[in-house]
């Protein structure tokens, strides 16, 4: 008799999504077996615990010592390199997570497809750097969004048809700095802090500076195939309220759930099913304030910016997402400030826009242009980095 539980690849398990997912799935084991985990390196004996207490047979990692790997688990096969993510998602299962931060998650997101596997999608970098490759790939049914934004999405989306939607309206908490004027001088730590959601860094500063909502926008056009003039984000603090759909009788249909990823995560595990209890719901019984408000483009530019990439196409959104990855990158290592980071992107696309309007044939496009976008913001980046330190030793010098 065939088992009746859901086998589950797991990309990125030592990473926030991944370890949530794990947590969930420990918790139903009469659901989910996990068969194989990949992993980037960072966090080894994380990696280990993981794969001896759900007894994987396969197990990745980017980088890392594979003697040590292979001593710790005996009989696990291991896997050690660059394409280690590539290779696991290509294992047959019924569903992969792809919980991998960044656009070096497109590969493996193509391989889960390839192999017919249904796509749990954390990885929201896929879809923004190769949109029209992960499209073309997935069967109908096979993409099942994880993001808490787009899980709100494909929930209420069930209320009407296509022919009936008016726009999609992704809400975003504003982060840390929502109630900030003035974003000069923010350090890495209060960037870190965010208000509502415990998540990893990279996605916490994408917050903080609505990049990630930006990125969102473009994951949108493509999970639900709307132009980007029908999605727009508004600024919703509590983070109770993930997204709503408008239909165009003028009845607005929202997903509201404290802001816990447990709950997208295990509808994306089990979809279109729902795990009893996932997680405790909103208690009615305390009074409640919900409160929206428009986004202010001036203070974050970041969602405009986005939106008009998505809407050149091409490789815009990859260069956009590629900058932005080497603009944090050098923020969290404080070589430019905060507001530096959107300067970067801008500065970027701005330099190059002109080489990233053509249509992406395969990855290899991808690549061409990630790498193009980052020697750019490279170069911007040093540049703000020597202003900075000339600027420095002037006030010295008067002091």
């Amino acid at each position: 008799m065939a088992s009746s539980l859901r086998s589950v690849v797991l990309l990125g398990s030592t990473g926030s999504i991944g370890v949530q997912a794990l947590s969930l799935i420990d918790a139903h084991r009469e659901k989910f077996a996990v068969t194989a985990l990949a992993a980037g390196g960072g966090n080894i004996p994380l990696l280990i615990e993981q794969a001896k207490r759900f007894g994987v047979s396969i197990v990745g990692c980017a980088s890392g010592d594979r003697a040590l790997l292979q001593e710790a688990l005996p009989g696990v096969e291991v896997i050690v390199g660059a394409n280690a993510a590539e290779e696991i998602a290509a294992i047959p299962a019924d569903v992969t997570l792809n919980a991998i931060t960044g656009s070096i998650g497109l590969r493996p997101t193509l391989a889960a497809l390839a192999v017919g596997n249904t796509l749990a999608l954390a990885n929201k970098e896929s879809l923004v750097a190769g949109g029209p490759l992960v499209v073309r790939a997935a069967k109908p049914g096979q993409l099942v969004p994880v993001d808490s934004e787009h899980s709100a999405l494909a929930q209420a989306l069930r209320s009407g048809t296509p022919d009936e939607i008016s726009r999609l309206i992704l809400t975003a908490s504003g982060g840390p700095f929502r109630e900030r004027n003035d974003l000069g001088g923010i350090t890495v730590d209060e960037a870190l802090n965010h208000p509502t959601w415990n998540m990893g860094p990279v996605v916490t500063i994408n917050s903080a500076t609505l990049v990630n909502k930006g990125l969102e926008i473009i994951e949108a056009h493509y999970l639900f195939n709307l132009p980007y003039k029908k999605i727009d984000a508004v600024i919703h603090p509590q983070s109770i309220v993930h997204s709503m759909v408008e239909f165009h009788d003028g009845s607005v249909i929202a997903q509201a759930s404290p802001p816990d990823m447990t709950l997208p995560i295990s509808l994306a595990l089990d979809w279109p099913k729902r795990i009893n209890g996932a997680i405790t719901p909103i208690d009615w019984g305390s009074a409640q304030q919900w409160e929206f408000r428009p986004v202010d483009s001036l203070r974050f530019p970041a969602i405009d910016l986005a939106r008009r990439c998505g809407e050149v196409g091409g490789g815009a959104p990859a260069a956009f997402n590629a900058a932005n990855e080497e603009a944090v990158a050098a923020f969290i290592s404080q070589a430019i400030a905060f507001t530096d980071i959107v300067d970067v992107i801008d500065d970027v696309l701005t330099r190059i826009g002109g080489d990233v309007s053509d249509s992406l044939r395969d990855v290899n496009d991808v690549s061409a242009v990630e790498e193009n976008a980052r020697r750019a913001a490279r170069e911007r980046i040093a540049q703000l980095s020597h202003s900075a330190i000339a600027g420095t030793s002037k006030e010295r010098g008067r002091a």
